[in-house]
Order: structure tokens, then sequence, then C-alpha cells
């Protein structure tokens, strides 16, 4: 995220009001911002606009779109990742006085210019903060492999989001003929390629059960060794979805990378899970009453809250004691960690209410 000017003023309490114009520069920055603006919000930023002109023509020859700089009031916010775009949607508030009124949408890709003027909340701030940070942290893609089978996918800030998955011949029955399997590793290779080739990646993670790992990666280094240059092996007991979890869970992509997001997720929901399993009180609690009450103890070292819980269409009271809850936790100087719903430990969190806490101590 490249932040190019921020003009922003004190609005009493915790709340801060005010302009950031940004660059989003890549897919994760897109989403990043499904979770910044939210209804009401003012955007501004650059559209194309078939203006009339006067003429004394019964059909008026068709204009060319111009470049037109609109401010509309946020009321629709959508991420779509698979075509690579923010879509707000909202009522033109500036521009042209012909358009003041009317519905507009931006279709937001990396590298469109945007304003966001509102009244923004600390975790907001904080997760740009965390999107500019990360701009030099490569992309790495996942390559879990068994027996017939391959599935793939590239590591976001939001989640793994699965390039590509093969199925070939009739699994362990492939050992019965080379052939086969070199049909298999030739067809995950051609696959492997062009995602490392069509994405941002620069390292690959090839990782799976046994020994079918270390053969496709002998396999690799003979048929593309400067593609093996940027891969690396990893023992899991699973391919797809769980098996991508176990690498973050293991730290490779963190030690490939030193991007933890992920990793820190997945390790913190499965502390959490130990935590509240144990047959005597555990020092974690989850649901917003049960949180709202170990802050009243001071007893909240990490608060784990799901972007969803945060930008959940709940009463108005209700959003606010969420803020309050997030106000209170830095005050008391805990930690807060928003986890993606894209990806599982988000999803499992919610399952939990979307709000829970890891505590300094065990309370009643």
């Amino acid at each position: 995220m490249n932040v190019l000017k921020k003009k922003i003023k004190e609005k009493g309490g915790d709340r801060k009001i005010g302009e950031i114009s940004l660059i989003p520069e890549s897919l994760d920055d897109l989403w990043h911002l499904k979770h910044v603006i939210e209804a009401g919000d003012l955007v501004y930023s650059l559209t194309y606009r078939r203006l009339e002109e006067a003429t004394d023509k019964v059909r008026p020859d068709k204009t060319e779109k111009k470049p037109l700089r609109l401010g509309i009031r946020a009321e629709s916010i959508e991420f779509h990742k698979f075509s690579h775009r923010l879509r707000i949607k909202g009522v033109i508030e500036e521009g042209m006085d012909t358009e003041l009124g009317s519905y507009h949408t931006f279709n937001i890709e990396p590298d469109v210019k945007l304003s966001i003027v509102k009244t923004w909340k600390e975790h907001q701030l904080k997760r740009l903060r965390e999107a500019e940070k990360a701009v030099s942290s490569p992309d790495v893609i996942i390559a879990t492999i068994e027996e017939g089978e391959a599935v793939a996918g590239i590591v976001r800030q939001y989640g793994v989001d699965e390039l590509f998955s093969i199925r070939y011949g009739s699994g362990k029955g492939m050992d019965r003929g080379e052939g086969s399997k070199k049909d298999f590793f030739y067809a995950a290779l051609n696959q492997l390629k062009n995602s490392f080739l069509s994405t941002s990646a620069e390292a690959i993670i090839i990782a799976g059960p046994g020994f079918v790992k270390n053969d496709f990666f002998s396999f690799l280094k003979e048929k593309d060794p400067e593609l093996a240059k940027s891969a690396r092996t990893e023992q899991v007991s699973s391919v797809g979805t769980a098996g991508f979890i176990e690498v973050l869970k293991r730290g490779a992509v963190e030690r490939l990378t030193k991007e933890e997001r992920l990793t820190k997720e997945v390790r913190l929901l499965d502390k959490l899970m130990e935590e509240i399993s144990k047959d005597k009180a555990g020092k974690a609690v989850y649901g917003k009453e049960e949180v709202r009450n170990a802050l009243q103890y001071g007893a909240i070292e990490t608060l784990l809250v799901s972007d969803e819980k945060l930008m959940a269409s709940e009463t108005e009271e209700g959003r606010e004691q969420i803020e309050d809850i997030l106000r209170d936790v830095e005050r008391e100087r805990g930690k807060i960690v928003v986890f993606s719903s894209e990806f599982e430990p988000g999803k499992r969190l919610n399952g939990l209410g979307g709000i829970a806490a890891l505590l300094r101590f065990t309370i009643e």
C-alpha cells in the first residue's frame, strides 16, 4: 500500500477525522481497503464519464469518455478477488453539477489512486500501517503433492488462494506405472510454472506426506533447474487446505518471507483452543460478554477479533460495544490481532462468536 497523504485531526476520545490518499498496489491491498472503507464514508477517485455537450443535432454524435474526479458517499463495498477489483457504490456528492445525486460505482484496481474521508478508528489506521509494511514481503506459492494429487495456492495476507488442483490416474496405483507418474509430474510442473510466471511469487514451498514431494522436487531440479532455485520442501501430512495450514503452522512461510500474519493467526487460534479445552479454567475466553468480563479484570493479553465481526451489520449499540472493547484493550496495553474470515482460522473464530481473548491469568 502506498499512502500518499494524511490529513487527520483528533475528534475527541480515540477517534480521528480526516482524509487519507493512497494507491493500492496489490490484491491484498484491495482486501485491506474492503475492511477500512465503510458505508457513509466519502470516497474520491478518478473515473471516466461520457459528458453531454450542447448541440443543435437531433441525434448528437457520441462523445468520448473523459476523466473526471468524483466524490461518492459509499453505500456498498464489495471485494472481488477473482477480477482483482474493489467495487464501491454510492451517490455522487462532488463532481460535475449534472452528476450530483446520481449513483456511481468505482471499480478500484491495483495502482488506482483514491482518497477516503471519514472518522477513522484506530484498528483501521493500524491495518493501513501493516499494509504499508507488507509491500516488501514477496508472495509464496505452496504446492502440496501426494501420489496422483497436487493442489497449489498462493499465500495472501487474507488467506491462501487456490491456483490449481490436479487429480491424476488412480492415486497409489500409479506406483505400477513409471510412465503415469512422470505424466503426473509433467502436468504438475506445467501448472506450477505457469502459476509462478503469472503471479508475483518469488518462492515455492513443495509440501506433502511421504516421499512424493522429494521425488517431484528432484524431477523439478532435472527439468527446470532455474525454477527449482526458488523452491524448497516441507513435510506435512495432507494436501489442499489442510496442508496449507500445516505449512503455515510450521513457520515455513515465515522463514521464507518474514511475513508473520497468517502464521500468527494459526498459532494463536491453536493456543486459544488449547486453553478452552482444559478441564480446569484456562487462560482464554470467547464471545462478547465473556471478553467484556475479562476486560474488567484487566486480564486480556491478546484480543482475537475477526474482520467479519468488525464489519458486521449489527445494531449501532453493538458496533459501539466492539469499538469500546478495542479501545479499552489498547489502553490496558493488550495486543489486538484481526483475523481474516477468508481463511480457516478466521472462520473458526467466527464460530466462537468472532471475538475471543488469551488472558494474562485465569479468572472465575
